[in-house]
């Protein structure tokens, strides 16, 4: 999971793409990079770090230029402490490419081996993105052999990507002294929009929270398999590219990655919690009597709107029962579970207030190893609930994710290979109640009827791509992303209830 935004506009663009990136932080935190056009140039700043603490006032200014794009990154392959592997990337033949990418190619190492070999294009860094970038740079030269570039080159080079690249991909890329390209893959498994600004300005970005917190008013997503191709004077072409599309879209987006005041696909990710919040009521009145429960109280953040619905459903008060620090960094970058275990006590304090004496409901968004939530029972009994019962707005999650979500192997997930029952043991909680799969499915994709199906590998073990085995997940799980700093615990997703949350 990772941010990522352009722009071709008729005015400097470096504040508009770094007020576009802040609006996308929380798909990423451990890099950022900006990436600016003029006169046929391209100019480049990117580290670690977030936003704020990448880009100084020098380095804005040396990022000129109407037209450019951004990435905050999340890895999920290849080295986080690598400074080469913060996007953008850039490669000067044909014509000279810089592009930023959000998802994960499953077949990265088939094509890493193709493009030296076949193709003869060389790759630096361990980054599936530089992969696709190549990919894409020589897919451009093909289909513009003895041809000028143009719209039809451009879609016929999106084409030829399609038919090689396997996986997830969100892709926005510029063509020095061209225009603009952006593409999503043939399930649309990455979200991707674009908006217009009163001046004619065209903005592309993972999220309409970025379009709209800029003054871009959000046209539509692309669709999946679709490329738009947008010329320096604003223009724009949009084309399907891939033989075979269907819009299958990441459920996990609508679950806990995306900002609830986003839509992505024609669904608001604030109402499909709702939804969600609706449906584990249901599940909650089936395991627990309702009276046996005084109050219901959430897991900070991601879990409030189905935390606030299932309360109104069961006539229950709500309550914030927890106060989170702001100022501690995610638990996902903490490089040991030692450290990581103690950051959750530095994260979240409890109001004892809230808790003492009453039988409490907890609601999260998701279990994922089932650390944090043990560690997060543990803080209610210690504030003094007489007992702890503890909902899920997710499934059980007992698959890992290839799709960009940087999901533990399948042995370090709470819930693979046990039982409902075994996981409540291990947490600690007096009841634990899961949403159900379909009933997920159902809650999410009723605000869209245009959505064909999710992916909800991670929780059904599913993968709408169709080709993934198990000697695949083996494989992309020694390619996982290393931080340098604890090979045991490789794991950076954020969920706000696994300590890999």
């Amino acid at each position: 999971m990772c941010g990522i935004v352009g722009v071709v506009s008729n005015a400097p663009v470096n504040q508009l793409i770094y007020d576009a990136l802040l609006l996308l932080q929380h798909r990423g935190q451990d890099a950022a990079g900006i990436v600016t056009q003029q006169d046929r140039k391209f100019f480049m700043h990117k580290a670690k770090g977030m936003v704020r603490d990448v880009f100084r006032t020098r380095n804005m200014r040396a990022l000129p230029g109407a037209s450019g794009l951004g990435q905050v990154r999340y890895p999920t392959a290849g080295n986080a402490f690598s400074e080469e592997e913060a996007q953008p990337f850039y490669v000067n033949a044909p014509f000279g490419v810089a592009l930023v990418h959000n998802g994960n190619l499953t077949n990265a190492q088939a094509l890493r081996a193709e493009l030296y070999s076949t193709d003869h294009r060389h790759i630096n860094t361990e980054s599936d993105s530089e992969v696709l970038l190549n990919v894409l740079a020589h897919e451009l030269e093909k289909a513009t052999r003895g041809a000028k570039l143009g719209p039809d080159e451009v879609f016929a080079a999106v084409a030829g990507v399609h038919r090689r690249v396997r996986g997830s991909y969100a892709v926005i890329a510029h063509i020095a002294g061209r225009g603009m390209l952006a593409f999503r893959d043939p399930f649309g498994i990455r979200p991707l929009s674009f908006g217009r600004a009163p001046d004619g300005g065209v903005m592309v970005a993972s999220e309409s929270v970025a379009l709209e917190g800029t003054g871009y008013a959000p046209e539509r997503d692309l669709a999946p398999g679709e490329a738009i191709y947008v010329t320096l004077d604003g223009a724009l072409h949009a084309h399907p590219c891939a033989e075979r599309a269907q819009l299958s879209p990441c459920i996990f987006e609508y679950v806990y990655l995306a900002r609830p005041d986003s839509v992505l696909d024609g669904i608001s990710v604030y109402q499909a919690r709702l939804n969600l919040g609706e449906t584990l009521a249901k599940r909650v009145v089936s395991t627990v009597p309702p009276d046996e429960i005084d109050v219901v109280i959430p897991v900070p953040e991601s879990s409030r709107p189905s935390a606030t619905e299932l309360a109104r459903l069961l006539g229950k008060p709500y309550r914030e029962g927890f106060v989170k620090n702001r100022y501690v960094g995610r638990t996902f970058i903490m490089p040991g579970q030692a450290v990581r275990k103690k950051s959750v006590r530095q994260k979240l304090n409890a109001i004892a207030s809230e808790f003492a004496g009453r039988n409490v409901l907890l609601v999260d968004d998701s279990i994922v190893r089932g650390t944090t939530s043990q560690e997060i029972v543990q803080m209610a009994r210690e504030a003094g609930a007489r007992k702890v019962y503890l909902a899920s707005a997710a499934p059980p999650v007992r698959f890992p994710n290839v799709y960009g979500i940087d999901m533990p192997t399948k042995e370090e997930l709470v819930a693979h290979g046990r039982t409902e029952e075994e996981v409540r043991r291990i947490v600690g909680a007096d009841a634990l109640i899961y949403q159900d799969v379909e009933a997920m499915k159902r809650a999410i994709g009723a605000l869209n009827p245009a959505v064909q199906g999710f992916d909800a590998s991670c929780f059904d073990g599913v993968y709408v791509t169709g080709d993934i085995t198990d000697g695949d997940i083996a494989r992309m799980n020694q390619q996982r992303v290393k931080t340098g700093e604890d090979d045991e615990d490789a794991s950076r997703l954020t969920l706000p209830n696994a300590t890999t949350a």
